[in-house]
């Protein structure tokens, strides 16, 4: 008898995997998802959404930077340090953006790199409250459920 899920050879008295925990015999076992299965588009999609949401700032940012100078009619005391203020801001905020989508669409496509940069965003995330810190704690929760990132991993090569 072998596992549906990993391909163990397992003996007929087994109830689980004993090496993947997976059920044995059970017809559900096959249908039923675990819990880093059914959170991982959720979590991916909540990710792009996030990493959209960075964009509005950083266009409006880059917009008020550009046209700062013609607001300012040489009135400031050190032309142009706004703009580079303002731009460096904004550019910042363009990587944030960037880097949520990308982590996004690695959860949702099971890239072997996702989980680590997801962790990683996800304990940045932690600190810029209300949205991040409820998606560091939901993405701390869905990734971190699974020891050493086995199940993950077999996700990530299953496709």
């Amino acid at each position: 008898m072998f596992c549906n899920r990993c391909g163990t050879e397992t003996q007929a008295g087994f109830v689980v995997c004993p090496k993947c925990g997976r059920r044995i015999g059970d017809p559900v076992s096959g249908v039923a998802q675990s819990r880093l299965e059914r959170h991982l588009r959720t979590l991916g999609t909540l990710w792009m959404a996030i990493g959209g949401l960075f964009l509005i700032p950083a266009a409006g940012l880059m917009v008020f930077g550009r046209s700062l100078h013609f607001m300012m009619h040489e009135q400031e005391p050190w032309p142009g340090v706004w703009e580079v203020l303002l731009t460096l801001a904004s550019g910042t905020l363009l990587i944030l953006a960037a880097g949520g989508v990308c982590v996004g669409l690695g959860l949702m496509q099971r890239a072997p790199w996702a989980r680590t940069a997801a962790i990683i965003m996800g304990v940045l995330a932690l600190f810029h409250p209300p949205l991040g810190t409820a998606l560091g704690v939901y993405s701390l929760w869905v990734l971190l459920a699974d020891e050493g990132g086995n199940e993950y991993q077999y996700l990530a090569g299953a496709e």
